[in-house]
């Protein structure tokens, strides 16, 4: 097991996959890292050397992710819903911010529009 930033992972994991794992990292973000530090993308993260994980670790406590991340979103949405912008009262009312339509494509509108998501 190898431990990433509080997360611990199998050590025949791709580490590309264990990057992605993280709230507010995607793909993209993920091979950034990977080029960063010279990694070749099928890297398993057993195979890496403890001080290239320390190095990881690091970066990654320096991008806001996880928790803060979260955070953020909800306090932009609040802006938006305190200042009683249109995007505010979409959030607000549960339905389509960025111009879908609802007369018949509602559904996901209302599950994601809400300030607490759980995922």
């Amino acid at each position: 097991m190898v431990f990433i930033l509080g997360n611990n992972f199998l050590e025949n994991r791709l580490l590309r996959h264990c990057l992605e794992t993280f709230y507010g990292i995607g793909t993209k973000h993920s091979t950034r890292i990977l080029a960063k530090f010279s990694i070749y993308p099928g890297a398993r993260v057993g195979q890496l050397p403890t001080k290239t994980i320390n190095e990881i670790t690091a970066e990654l406590s320096t991008m806001t992710i996880e928790t803060d991340l979260r955070r953020k979103m909800r306090d932009n949405i609040q802006r938006l819903r305190d200042m009683g912008s249109y995007r505010g009262r979409r959030h607000a009312m549960g339905l389509p911010v960025r111009g879908q339509r609802t007369r018949s494509q509602i559904l996901t509108a209302r599950k994601l529009n809400k300030i607490e998501r759980h995922g």
